[in-house]
């Protein structure tokens, strides 16, 4: 595969799990009373309710940016370790977590290789002079 495919299809893994991302914390956002007793009826803290939702909707915006896009997918790792470890488990792998494996398959592909292509995070390290080894945007 050609170096520009492959930038082309990680730009596609990373706009795709933005956006499935800042529609879920802006969905939580908008009901978050009741995350927060959802949160609290399966025995986590409030404050988790807040992190995650925050986690999703910049982490997800950020992705759609191309900024900070590692820094993001991590938080979505953990996010979804979270999900299938406390809530999906249970309900088994189809009909369960399989949806969940597949963000984080996402996530962990966009923490080893980045996303370049048409990435705020590259336009500014570039207007800022960072050297390809300091990726600091991206």
């Amino acid at each position: 595969m050609s170096k520009r495919y492959y930038e082309w299809s990680m730009l596609v893994l990373r706009v795709s799990l933005g956006v499935i991302f800042l529609a879920h914390g802006l969905q939580k956002i908008s009901g978050f009373e009741g995350i927060v007793a959802f949160f609290a009826s399966i025995g986590l803290p409030a404050i988790l309710a807040y992190v995650v939702t925050a986690i999703e909707t910049i982490g997800g915006a950020c992705l759609i940016l191309g900024l900070f896009t590692r820094a993001a997918a991590v938080g979505i790792i953990m996010i979804m370790l979270g999900a299938i470890f406390t809530v999906k488990l249970s309900k088994g792998f189809l009909n369960g977590y399989e949806f969940d494996v597949s963000l984080l398959a996402i996530a962990m592909a966009l923490v080893l290789s980045g996303s370049n292509t048409l990435s705020l995070g590259k336009f500014l390290s570039s207007a800022f002079g960072n050297s390809a080894k300091n990726k600091t945007f991206s």
